[in-house]
Order: structure tokens, then sequence, then C-alpha cells
């Protein structure tokens, strides 16, 4: 059984594992996207989303514990300076993980994991949004239409009837 087992330990012992999200991490905020292994996303996905939950509140003490986990200057000042401002409304998910196939050496199962708001291509494709709708406000959004639309349709079609009946 797998109870307590949460951590995918990617066949290599803390200090290779620590190495390796580190550096994938820093690759990511600096790259804004990377392609790897599906197993190897998933474990940078849960690495790296509370690092840029930690970044939104830029304090010494915050950059400091980024910093004991990227290891890496350039990625630390990035992800301050410009990915922060970007996803600061949002409140988590700021990755992405598509799968991509199977790799051509090995057929290891690989994916593209990527920063959200950072999807040019994504962002001009996906229409926006003005208001964001729950299954709650259909039901007044129905009942808002047809007495909206009752008036405009019987305004017309009142003088029309009395002319039918005057004949």
């Amino acid at each position: 059984m797998r109870h307590n087992k949460a951590i995918n330990h990617l066949g290599r012992q803390s200090g290779h594992r620590k190495a390796l999200l580190a550096n994938m991490a820093s690759s990511l905020i600096l790259h804004k996207r990377i392609t790897t292994t599906v197993a190897k996303a998933k474990a940078l996905k849960s690495y790296v989303e509370p690092l840029i939950t930690k970044s939104k509140e830029d304090t010494t003490h915050s950059r400091r514990v980024v910093f004991s986990y990227l290891k890496d200057k350039e990625a630390v000042t990035e992800l301050f300076r410009t990915i922060a401002p970007k996803v600061a409304d949002r409140p988590g998910g700021y990755t992405r993980v598509l799968h991509l196939g199977f790799r051509q050496g090995d057929a290891a199962d690989m994916a593209l994991i990527e920063l959200v708001d950072f999807n040019e291509a994504a962002l001009a494709a996906a229409p926006k949004a003005a208001k964001k709708t729950t299954r709650r406000s259909r039901a007044k959004k129905a009942e808002e239409a047809p007495a909206a639309e009752a008036p405009v349709a019987e305004a017309p079609a009142a003088p029309a009837e009395e002319a039918q009946k005057a004949e």
C-alpha cells in the first residue's frame, strides 16, 4: 500500500532530487516553458507554485526563502520583477502541463510545462470574459430575458391587433 508516500522520488536520492528541481524551476522561471518528462513536470509543478505564491509579497524574507530553494539570483530577480506582478490577481494554478507524446529513444512520456500568464498564443486565442457566471445566475438571467423581450414584442403587435378589430 502507498500510505504516506505523497512525494515522487524520481529515482534519485534527496540531494540529487532537490538540485534537479531547483535547476528545473530556475529554467522554467527564466524561459517561461520547458520540455521534460511527465513525472518531472508534475513534481516541478508542486515545487514551483508555492515559490510563485511566495513571490507575490516582495519582502526581504520572502526573497531569501525563495533563494534558498532556487539558488539562482537571476531566477529570483526574474520571479519577483516580472512574474509576480503578472500573477498578482491569480489565486493559484500558475503552471500548465501539456502532454506531448512519447520520446523517440526510450518512449518516455513527455510534457511541456509552462507559466500560464506568459503563453501569448493561448492568451490571444482565449476570449475575454466580461463577467464570471455561476449556475445560480442562469435562473436570474432566464427570468429577466423574457421580461425584457415581452414589452418589445407586444408594443408593435398591439396597434396591428386594434386595426384588425376595427375592421
